[in-house]
């Protein structure tokens, strides 16, 4: 007798933890369209959308039966050039793949979907109680970015700053935790500039506090990627005082050179990150903090280039996240004066050799110490300051905290003995 119930349908995500959380979503609105690849691209660098058209080549020559949906930023800003791969049944927009109507075999026969992304002003709470696979869950609370950085398309592949609400956030988190998640993790494009829509004077920080306050069966609570000028008051009161957020930050940096930064248009300078460092290492000792680096961003010649590294290294960061300068068709970046690639790969190299110094110091400076692992798999978690943690010995069930004792640390992460 043969099974004819309609599977799940393969989602191929790239990118960002927002993607990862929206497909998700997708895999909960198409349970049921079994023929359907849905394939969720990104649109930072040019690597990744070639490992997106890759994939759907790929995924076409397997099985030219597949209908493939593609969406994602890269799909938002150029979905004719999606939709002329071979099997692409279907573009969806970033703000067309959230919407369960266009999740039947209907709206795929109907054709391309991509609305106008920068004219939508609200963002729902899209409440997921299951991530495949995973033993740590995401709760979107921002969508969008109204910054204009000049390396960056992403604000045109997801349009205008906009917020979930306190209570669709909490609705989330309540939502996880009844599945028996212990960890939760904040995610959006810009999570910094979370805002309430009953009052504007409430920021980032009264979320995680409202969060932790209404919903106290949550046993972790974690950050996504933020912004170095993100930080409001009640954020830092938290880090100073609750242990359930969890000490562990990735701050988008991007240089360590002040003029690379202008050029760039962040708004912030190196002393600001040094001073948020130091204040951040002054609350929370333990902290564990990633940065995201470009290196070879144009016109990086090499004294601007040792000014990050000099900088970095100053900082002893646990973890780089290096990426080499990719350009983006009509950013104001695309027209400055190119570092070349090969050079941009040689800087690249040279960071990364950095960041592994720097994670094999900050591994060896928890030896001895307690730390508590959210296991991810029976002998493998992570800890609170997302160090990569290894447990020996007797082992662990997937989403269990356990408490463990530090007894060696190396480049890749530390080697913990249950307590």
């Amino acid at each position: 007798m043969s099974d004819k119930t309609p599977q799940k349908p393969e989602i191929l995500t790239f990118g960002c933890r927002l993607n990862r959380y929206e497909s998700e979503v997708m895999g909960q609105y198409a349970d049921g369209l079994g023929d359907v690849v849905v394939v969720n691209t990104c649109a930072v660098t040019a690597e990744a959308e070639r490992q997106a058209r890759q994939a759907i080549r790929r995924l076409n020559r397997q099985d030219d039966q597949k209908r493939i949906v593609v969406t994602g930023c890269a799909a938002q800003l150029n979905p004719q050039k999606w939709s002329e791969l071979p099997g692409v049944v279907q573009v969806l927009g970033n703000e067309d793949k959230l919407q369960a109507e266009n999740w039947t075999n209907e709206a795929i026969a109907s054709g391309h979907q991509v609305s106008d992304i920068m004219s939508v002003k609200q963002t729902a709470a899209q409440v997921v109680t299951e991530f495949t696979g995973r033993t740590r869950a995401f709760v979107q609370v921002q969508q969008g970015c109204d910054h204009r950085c000049t390396f960056c398309v992403i604000p045109f592949g997801r349009g205008p700053s906009r917020s979930v609400t306190i209570s669709g956030v909490i609705d989330q988190a309540r939502a996880l935790v009844e599945k028996d998640y212990k960890e939760v993790v904040l995610t959006g494009v810009d999570i910094a500039s979370w805002k309430s829509d009953q009052d504007d004077q409430l920021a980032l920080g009264d979320l995680c506090k409202a969060v932790l306050k209404t919903v106290p069966g949550l046993q972790r609570l974690r950050l996504s990627s933020i912004d170095p000028i993100g930080f409001d008051e009640t954020l830092w009161e938290l880090l100073a005082t609750e242990p359930r957020l969890m000490p562990h930050l990735h701050l988008s940096v991007q240089a360590g050179s002040d003029m690379i930064l202008k050029r760039m248009k962040r708004r912030h300078l190196t002393a600001d990150v040094d001073q948020l460092v130091q204040k951040l290492r002054s609350v929370r000792p333990d902290i564990g903090l990633s940065v995201d680096i470009i290196a070879g961003f144009p016109t990086e010649d090499d004294g601007y280039f040792q000014e990050t590294y000099d900088f970095l290294k100053a900082q002893a960061f646990p973890y780089l996240h290096v990426f080499p300068y990719s350009e983006r068709k009509d950013t104001p970046a695309a027209q400055m004066p190119a570092v070349a690639v090969t050079v941009r790969k040689e800087r690249a190299a040279k960071l990364r050799e950095l960041g592994v110094h720097s994670s094999t110091i900050f591994h060896e400076s928890l030896i001895g110490k307690e730390v508590h692992i959210l296991m991810e798999t029976p002998d493998r978690g992570h800890s609170e300051q997302f160090a990569f943690a290894t447990l020996q010995g007797e082992l662990a069930t997937p989403g269990e905290i356990i408490s463990a004792h530090v007894i060696s640390g190396n480049s890749d992460g530390i080697i913990v003995e249950r307590r």
